[in-house]
């Protein structure tokens, strides 16, 4: 698949009026996705938010022809996705979906072999599959001590990290994450964040989280887009939702409380120059009030 650019900002995926329902034509059909448009440009993040049952899941599946729609359309940068197997074969290699608990599907004896698994059905040289497989540990921040080491002999995060590179192994350009970090604890969540960021900010990968986690959204996604009953029913600026209470409250959203306490300290004068989006802009934020107000040095 050739990557088709324009002057302007290139778009990664464009999806146009997607319809899709479940065990069509059966006393129990579910319409999934009722009628779902949204744009997803190179380069940036964006959330995929909604309740369980919204249709999150649904959507990210027609991003790699996982499923096809029932109406409507699914274009990856420019390219319309059918269910040619050669086509779908090219489009796995530029979009890569990690799915909920990742590390579930880890199968080999060794990480080498769970991460040399899509390298391998490329037809790559050993080679090229040996640096692959190596460049995408460091890349989730592990190193080549682990490439012998058993899957199922790792932490809960390193699981997950590990998952990961075997899809980053593909070289994807659009990167889609679905809840990436449900189930780790504090460490593993961290780590996690940290990597979306290097590879968004790093190596320029187009990442769509889908989470119920506001903080994990406020901190790495530039956009948002809102699902409800198989509908777009917000799309914007990431901290233009999360200053919108009442619409937070319409979609049983909540607002991330680092968030709260930058708006807050607002209202008791303080001079925030950009929003509370993690912990780290909270502190720095924080500390240059504290100068400039005497009360540090």
């Amino acid at each position: 698949m050739e990557i088709r650019r324009n002057q302007e900002r290139n778009i990664a995926v464009e999806v146009k009026d997607l319809k899709y329902t479940y065990s069509k034509g059966l006393p129990y059909e579910k319409e999934a996705l009722v009628s779902v448009n949204l744009l997803v440009f190179e380069g940036e993040a964006i959330g995929v938010l909604g309740h369980t049952g919204s249709g999150k899941s649904t959507l990210i599946q027609h991003l790699n022809g996982i499923l096809m729609p029932d109406s409507g359309e699914v274009k990856i940068f420019g390219e319309k996705i059918n269910n040619d197997k050669k086509f779908l074969k090219n489009l796995r290699k530029i979009v890569g979906i990690v799915f909920q608990f990742p590390e579930d599907e880890l199968f080999a004896e060794t990480v080498y072999e769970d991460v040399s698994f899509g390298p391998k059905n490329l037809g790559l040289t050993k080679e090229e599959i040996d640096e692959r497989v190596l460049t995408s540990l460091i890349e989730v921040g592990l190193n080549e001590s682990y490439l012998t080491r058993s899957p199922f002999s790792l932490s809960g995060g390193e699981k997950r990290r590990v998952a990961i590179a075997s899809i980053l192994s593909m070289r994807p350009k659009i990167l889609v994450l679905d809840e990436p970090t449900s189930g780790l604890d504090p460490l593993g969540r961290e780590e996690i964040l940290k990597l979306i960021k290097r590879l968004k900010n790093d190596k320029k990968v187009t990442i769509i989280l889908v989470s119920h986690s506001m903080e994990d959204v406020l901190s790495l996604v530039d956009r948002v887009y809102i699902l409800n009953k198989g509908k777009v029913v917000f799309g914007g600026d990431t901290v233009s939702i999360f200053k919108d209470k009442d619409s937070i409250e319409k979609f049983d959203l909540s607002i991330p409380e680092i968030f709260i306490l930058g708006e807050e300290l607002k209202k008791e004068g303080f001079n925030i120059e950009e929003p509370f989006r993690d912990v780290e802009i909270a502190k720095k934020e924080i500390i240059r009030n504290l100068k400039w107000s005497g009360k540090i040095l």
